[in-house]
């Protein structure tokens, strides 16, 4: 996350993090269409004839991921962009031979979608030595040539777990969602336990999670042992998006309606499982996903041309909340971005050449 902050999760995502479940790699292109515009006749000589940029994916599974990608492949498109896509499917081992793989095809640039440090940093450090445009997203790198975007995913953790303080009014007994190593849910967890050390009432009494294939299920099976287990539960903190639709589906199960949920990532499905009637998810930390994407795909056209950006790449986050959705009549990310234009990122990580997707 450089300091133009874009951006928390778990994945917000989450975003994301894993462990090392199995599963193939699947790849796919997307066919790339010189854009019939105005802007696309102003697009650098090379794009003209088509880029190369391999995007290698840790996961695809989830709202998120989904939303991510459609992002990324407008903005390919609209680029002259030959995007070509493998998934890992949460397979550490396969993320690693997806990315030497990249590599071997010297495609114009990388982007690195997510992934553990120990297995994608010497790929990313191999790329670079070997002349390859590297852009990071959600991953841990210090390699001073990779642009590194983010979600400012400490801060959301902070101010997402601040909002769940002042729901329950400042003390009480609460769950918590985490799984270590996903650099989004890492950063996150950061911010969270800056608001535990702060707020001396609020008590965790549970942590638990996991991120595969079938995420939001996985977290089901252990929120129900949890809220069991916890019959003073007053909040879950659950700061990925399918973490959070797992603790609300073992909640309803439960029919406990006195427990709140504080999740991150936003989108149309998210939407529609806060609005609902009786629901516990009361708040959210997002960005756009599919803004993010497209951000991805900017800062690889930028290095593929030699522009300037910046290292990091910060894209903020905002609270969003199940009133404001309410009040609003928002049912999806579009009315989303019509009611909240802080979600709006078109002028990161850009240049007068690129046309908007």
């Amino acid at each position: 996350m450089r300091k133009s902050l874009a951006a928390l999760s778990a994945l917000l995502v989450f975003a994301a993090c894993g462990d090392n479940t199995g599963g193939s790699s699947s790849e796919s292109e997307s066919e790339a269409t010189p854009a019939a515009t105005q802007e696309a006749a102003k697009l650098p000589a090379k794009f003209e004839t088509g880029v190369k940029v391999a995007l290698v994916r840790q996961l695809a599974s989830g709202d998120f991921f989904q939303q991510w990608l459609l992002g990324a492949q407008e903005q390919a498109k609209a680029l002259n962009v030959d995007l070509r896509i493998s998934d890992a499917r949460n397979n550490n081992d396969q993320q690693a031979t997806d990315l030497q793989r990249a590599i071997d095809q010297k495609p114009d640039a990388i982007i690195v979608d997510h992934g553990l440090a120990a297995t994608v940093s010497p790929l990313i450090d191999k790329a670079v030595e070997a002349g390859i445009p590297v852009v990071a997203f959600d991953v841990e790198t210090e390699n001073p040539e990779v642009i590194s975007i983010q979600q400012s995913d400490e801060d959301a953790g902070k101010r997402i777990g601040e909002e769940l303080v002042k729901g329950i009014g400042g003390s009480g007994d609460v769950g918590y969602v985490y799984v270590a190593g996903f650099a989004p849910l890492d950063r996150r967890n950061r911010g969270w336990d800056e608001v535990k050390q702060a707020n001396a009432g609020v008590k965790q009494v549970a942590k638990f999670g996991k991120v595969s294939d079938s995420t939001a299920n996985d977290t089901q099976e252990q929120a129900n042992a949890v809220i069991t287990a916890n019959p003073d539960l007053k909040a879950v903190l659950a700061p990925y998006d399918e973490f959070a639709k797992g603790v609300v589906n073992a909640l309803e199960q439960a029919n406990k309606t006195d427990v709140k949920v504080y999740g991150a990532d936003i989108s149309t499905p998210d939407i529609g499982v806060m609005t609902k009637e009786g629901s516990p998810w009361v708040a959210t930390i997002a960005t756009d996903p599919a803004n993010v994407g497209r951000v991805a795909v900017r800062a690889a056209a930028l290095k593929v041309n030699g522009d300037a950006i910046d290292r990091e790449v910060l894209i903020p986050p905002s609270i969003i909340t199940q009133d404001f959705l309410k009040e609003n009549s928002i049912k999806t990310l579009e009315d989303l971005r019509a009611k909240l234009p802080d979600l709006n990122t078109q002028d990161t990580a850009t240049a007068d050449w690129i046309p908007k997707s």
